[in-house]
């Protein structure tokens, strides 16, 4: 077994069990730890005590990385694959306690969301699992037309050579483990390069497959300067395939210097949840509350735009403030806590800055609004302008703001009226509405009676517009784009 992290003494342990011992921690190259003395600090958005660091990655450490998975090592079978993901997700069990309280340090999300992210990184993991162990080749005869042969010809696919997977800061467990367990389920090595706001959990992580029994020229993980790292890598022509969940500039820069490979772009949206005027009222509250401050709204599903029919706008609003209220904003670390800080004051500083424009143009604050270092509360805000911009653009955070709508025409051009396009929610009874919703929404979900962020770890995952290029994520359709399809012929 790999030994953890080396840890030293945290003061603030004494004062706080649930925090953990600070955590040095290094980046690796092949299962090899890198020495450097360029160091980077991790430290709580809460409280700003010393979560742990980071021993940096330079551009030799990427070359080596990409020269080891290229070299490979161990051909995995199908079995094989299946036992790492498999152990790993065992480990993941027996390790839950401290990855969550990992993902909560760093990231400042409430403690009951950091378990509720293992659990959904568990699930990656058993479905990555699960897939690796199947064939989707197919079979095509070629006697069917006149032009035929009696040949048959038939598909398999093959690994690529090297991936390039880039993670960012909010769900620090769970998108990594979206991008690394299906190529690990096809045999693709990867380079991980995760966010410099949330790198302990990668880390840890990445000790947790290799303790499952990973090949070390199956994965790597390196921070450092974008220089040196990110960009050669991603103009790397050796690099088949870049997996990129971020922001949209960020997105689009890669997209343009990336050159002849794959490219998957996920990068945030700005999603509704539409309640219809038959909705039941009780539900539509309950899912708007959730969808909106769960994660600390720093979710690409969240909920961004809270879109009521004008007829039932006041009964809504009267429960809503009220099922806001529980959720209690503070330490992330204490479990009474629902709602944490977001990544950094400086985020917070922003969100409270698109509150403030939102007022200047005539909303109304109903509930919260206040922010103390990086804790933004839970903040509900009514009479909102449409070209606001935490209604044009996307907020990431536990904003909640309220526009009201005429009817089904007008829910759908409002709906449709910003640049992203990757999920939403629609609360009706009514069959005809919820299929037209599915029809003429331009996005990547639509889940009718449920949140815009909806789903299972193995289901397609992706948008449109601003919020990606509509190639799909999730186990599945990832393992598709980390592979080829070879096909080949036979007489028969």
């Amino acid at each position: 077994m790999n030994e953890d992290a080396t840890v030293v003494e945290n003061k603030s342990q004494q004062n706080n069990p649930n925090h953990l011992p600070v955590i040095n921690a290094r980046c690796y190259v092949a299962g090899k730890k890198i020495a450097s003395e360029n160091i980077l600090e991790v430290r709580s958005p809460y409280d700003q005590r010393l979560v742990g660091t980071v021993a940096l990655a330079n551009a030799s450490h990427a070359e080596q990385a990409i020269e080891a998975a290229l070299k490979g090592g161990q051909k995995l079978t199908r079995y094989d694959r299946f036992s790492i993901l498999d152990k790993a997700r065992q480990l993941l069990i027996e390790r839950r306690d401290e990855f969550a309280k990992i993902i909560s340090a760093e990231s400042g999300l409430a403690i009951r969301e950091a378990i509720y992210e293992t659990g959904r990184a568990h699930d990656v993991l058993m479905f990555a699992a699960m897939e690796s162990l199947k064939d989707d080749g197919q079979i095509f005869s070629c006697d069917i037309s006149p032009q035929g042969k009696a040949r048959k010809i038939f598909t398999t696919r093959d690994p690529l050579s090297l991936a390039l997977c880039i993670t960012p800061f909010n769900h620090p467990l769970n998108q990594v483990a979206h991008k690394i367990a299906p190529a690990i389920a096809v045999g693709t090595p990867v380079i991980l390069k995760p966010s410099e706001k949330t790198p302990l959990t990668a880390i840890k992580f990445t000790e947790l497959l290799y303790d499952a029994g990973l090949p070390h020229y199956m994965l790597s993980v390196l921070l450092g300067p974008t220089n040196e790292i990110a960009e050669p890598l991603v103009k790397d022509p050796r690099v088949e395939i870049v997996s990129f969940t971020g922001s949209v500039p960020v997105g689009k820069r890669i997209s343009t210097v990336a050159g002849y490979k794959k490219v998957i772009l996920e990068l945030g949206g700005n999603d509704p949840i539409i309640i219809l005027e038959d909705a039941d009222i009780d539900t539509a509250v309950h899912l708007a509350a959730e969808g909106s401050y769960r994660n600390s709204g720093q979710r690409c599903t969240a909920v961004k735009r809270i879109l009521i029919h004008e007829n039932i706008k006041d009964t809504f609003i009267e429960k809503f403030v009220a099922k806001s209220k529980t959720y209690t904003c503070g330490d992330p670390s204490d479990p009474a806590t629902v709602v944490g800080t977001v990544i950094d004051e400086a985020s917070a500083i922003y969100l409270e800055s698109v509150v403030n424009r939102a007022i200047e143009q005539g909303a109304k604050i109903l509930l919260g609004g206040k922010r103390t270092g990086a804790l933004m509360e839970p903040t509900v805000i009514t009479d909102v302008p449409r070209n606001a911009d935490m209604v044009v653009h996307e907020s990431f955070g536990p904003l909640a703001p309220i526009l009201s709508f005429k009817n089904i025409d007008d829910a759908i051009a409002l709906s449709n009226s910003t640049a992203y396009g990757l999920s939403s929610g629609i609360i009706t009874n009514n069959m005809q509405h919820a299929i037209r919703f599915i029809k003429e929404l331009k996005v990547g979900t639509v889940n009718i009676n449920e949140v815009p962020g909806y789903r299972i770890e193995s289901s397609p995952f992706g948008g449109i517009k601003d919020s990606g290029l509509g190639v799909k994520e999730g186990v599945i359709e990832a393992m598709k784009c980390f592979t080829f399809v070879k096909t080949f012929s036979m007489p028969w």
